[in-house]
């Protein structure tokens, strides 16, 4: 799993397309429905953070669909998940408890993404980072 996170508009998807030009691309931006079953070699899931936004699932539910994830990565050894998801957590904390609660959620899940991932990249300004692999 490799997990790629960064500000807003920074360049993420840019740096992604160019790593992984074979993908099967899923964007919550463009609409796309969160997957559960995942079909390819290398799938993106793009927006991260508005699939939280969008469920009610509490984190060990989250968990397990990363376990999900995981194992069908495991299940081939060319397969590979990418998660993209926006930083939401710098800047002014919202005044509104649902949006806390959402960047609350958000930030636990990208918590237990980055543990499990290979590899953790961190795009500013179409830059990358290497945090983790």
């Amino acid at each position: 799993m490799h997990f790629v996170t960064g500000g807003a508009y920074n360049g993420k998807r840019q740096w992604v397309r160019d790593r992984y030009p074979e993908a099967k691309w899923v964007s919550a931006y463009m609409g796309d429905p969160f997957l559960v079953e995942l079909d390819g070699l290398v799938v993106v899931l793009e927006g991260l953070e508005q699939w939280v936004k969008g469920s009610s699932h509490t984190r060990e539910e989250w968990k397990r669909q990363l376990e999900k994830w995981l194992t069908w990565e495991n299940e081939d050894p060319s397969r590979q998940v990418v998660l993209i998801g926006s930083d939401i957590s710098k800047g002014i904390v919202p005044m509104e408890k649902e949006d806390r609660d959402w960047r609350d959620m958000t930030g636990w899940v990208y918590q237990d993404v980055t543990a499990v991932s290979r590899q953790v990249d961190l795009i500013w300004y179409g830059i990358n980072q290497t945090i983790k692999g």
